[in-house]
C-alpha cells in the first residue's frame, strides 16, 4: 500500500510538470527600429555617427513594427515596402510577408534570424537569404529604436 501510494504521489508530481510555453516578444519589437551597425558579408558597412561610412544609406534605414502585425521597411537604397510581420513560435526569427512591392528574388518574404534575444533596447538581426541589394550577402543589423 505504501508503494501505491508513493507510486501515485510520483506519478501526480510528474503529469503536473508542464514545459514552460514560450513567451512572445512581440512587446519588446513592436517600435521604430533603424540601423546603429550594418555589417554585409562580415564587412562592416554603416556606423551611426560615423563620418566614413561605406554605405551611408543605412542612415535613412528604418524598419517600423509599431503596429500589430503591420510592417515598413525602408531598406538601404530608401525604397519603402510594406507588409506583415510575425515572429516564428520559438522566437528564433522575425517574418516579413506579404511585402509590396515584392523585393526582388524573395516572393514576398524576407526572414531575419533574431541573434540575441530582445530587450526592447535593441534588435539584432540577421537574413536567412542573400540581399540582392547588398550584392548577394548575408547582411547582420544591429538595431535601436527610433
Amino acid at each position: 500500500m505504501k508503494n501505491q501510494l508513493v507510486l501515485l504521489f510520483l506519478l501526480v508530481s510528474l503529469g503536473s510538470c508542464q514545459p514552460k510555453p514560450v513567451k512572445p516578444i512581440t512587446d519588446l519589437l513592436g517600435k521604430v527600429w533603424k540601423a546603429n551597425t550594418v555589417k554585409e558579408a562580415d564587412q562592416l558597412v554603416f556606423t551611426l555617427g560615423a563620418t566614413t561610412n561605406i554605405k551611408p544609406g543605412y542612415i535613412n534605414f528604418r524598419l517600423d513594427l509599431s503596429q500589430p502585425n503591420k510592417v515598413n521597411l525602408k531598406d538601404v537604397d530608401g525604397r519603402l515596402v510594406t507588409g506583415t510581420w510575425s515572429v516564428s513560435t520559438d522566437n528564433k526569427r522575425l517574418i516579413l510577408d506579404n511585402l509590396n512591392p515584392k523585393p526582388t528574388n524573395t516572393g514576398g518574404l524576407i526572414e531575419y534570424y533574431i541573434l540575441s534575444e530582445p530587450d526592447g533596447s535593441s534588435l539584432q538581426l540577421e537574413r536567412t537569404s542573400e540581399s540582392r541589394k547588398t550584392g548577394n550577402t548575408i547582411d547582420q543589423y544591429a538595431l535601436i529604436p527610433e
